[in-house]
């Protein structure tokens, strides 16, 4: 029995606060966790710039109303979504995801939630649980699954390594070239491809 766990930002939809520092005129915040390993320190930094700012929770919101998922995301997700259960796996928040999901088709989706005050500041984060995708595949192995996971950051490579099977997936040259035994794949029909065949092996 398979679950295929994949992440969201960079392998489904484009990142979110690459689009809001495009959108907000901020090119700080064009750093993400293909730069910063350290989610934590990545948010903390984040949310002192939004606070610099004055920005908050609307003002990503409307970004993120704008941004569709990849070309051909929806189409591989349906798919792959006929042939095993899938969860998304996601640092991001609930009042991020929302709106992306709807566009995906709803998939599942575990991700973290954000402390938001009632004047719309981003006062913080609260995340589900430490090493997120790491902890949810070992769990779902702990209930019987065979898990497969795929990502394109560092945070994705626990999950990635701890599976079955596990793939890259328009990744950079660095964490490539630093994980040489993980298939790397660019297009969504290899990487359903790879999929099917870890899931017949």
């Amino acid at each position: 029995m398979y679950i295929t766990c994949l992440d969201l930002e960079g392998v489904l939809v484009p990142e979110i606060w690459i689009a809001f520092a495009e959108a907000s005129g901020i090119p700080e915040l064009k750093r993400t966790t293909r730069d910063e390993p350290d989610y934590d320190k990545l948010m903390k930094w984040r949310l002192g710039i939004l606070k610099e700012h004055g920005l908050g929770l609307k003002e990503i919101q409307e970004t993120i109303a704008k941004i569709d998922p990849m070309p051909g995301a929806k189409a591989f997700l349906d798919e792959l979504r006929s042939l095993c259960q899938v969860i998304i796996i996601s640092d991001t928040f609930t009042q991020f995801a929302k709106p992306l999901m709807e566009k995906l088709g709803m998939p599942t989706i575990f991700c973290n939630t954000l402390e938001v005050a009632d004047s719309g500041e981003i006062t913080g984060f609260k995340m589900r649980i430490e090493n997120s995708k790491l902890t949810t595949v070992k769990a779902l192995q702990s209930i019987g699954y065979d898990t497969i996971a795929s990502g394109d950051s560092y945070n994705d490579l626990g999950m990635i390594k701890a599976s079955k099977a596990g793939f890259l997936f328009r990744s950079t040259d660095k964490i490539k070239a630093d994980n040489p035994d993980l298939e790397a794949f660019e297009e969504y029909d290899e990487l359903l491809a790879a999929i099917k065949k870890a899931m017949a092996d």
